[in-house]
């Protein structure tokens, strides 16, 4: 049986991207509790815990509230202490129609924000030509 290697927080914040203040913040919340402490008290993670970590960081664009956050966790990754919950399966499909609707929102803001763009390098465009014809 392999052990899972256990890592402090450090080496989980590089891991995951996040900053040791918001893996505290996750901890605080429930969403991800370290697998165990030192006898100093210093937070040890396992690998699984960094994919749980990744996992709240996929959801995090979502805008879900905390409380949603837990409930896909326990639909998607259950832990012994938060078993799947019984309406899973209904829970799965409220949580899928809201992830679905704020990527149809942020597919909107991305396509405003790309016709702002090519808008601006139009602009830009003319300004250069315009310079080159008439350097002052």
């Amino acid at each position: 049986m392999q052990v899972d290697k256990l890592m402090q927080i450090g080496e989980v914040a590089e891991r995951t991207g996040l900053s040791l203040r918001t893996i505290r913040h996750y901890e605080e919340v429930g969403l991800v509790v370290p697998q165990s402490r030192t006898q100093g008290g210093f937070r040890l993670y396992t690998q699984l815990d960094v994919d749980r970590l990744n996992l709240v960081k996929r959801m995090k664009p979502l805008g879900l509230a905390l409380e949603n956050m837990r409930d896909l966790l326990a639909v998607l990754d259950p832990t012994p202490d938060e078993p799947e919950p019984d309406d899973a399966t209904a829970r799965l499909a409220e949580l899928t129609g809201i992830a679905e609707r704020r990527c149809d929102e942020l597919r909107s803001q991305l396509r405003h924000t790309e016709e702002l763009a090519g808008m601006l390098r139009s602009r830009l465009r003319l300004t250069r030509r315009e310079h080159e014809r008439d350097p002052a």
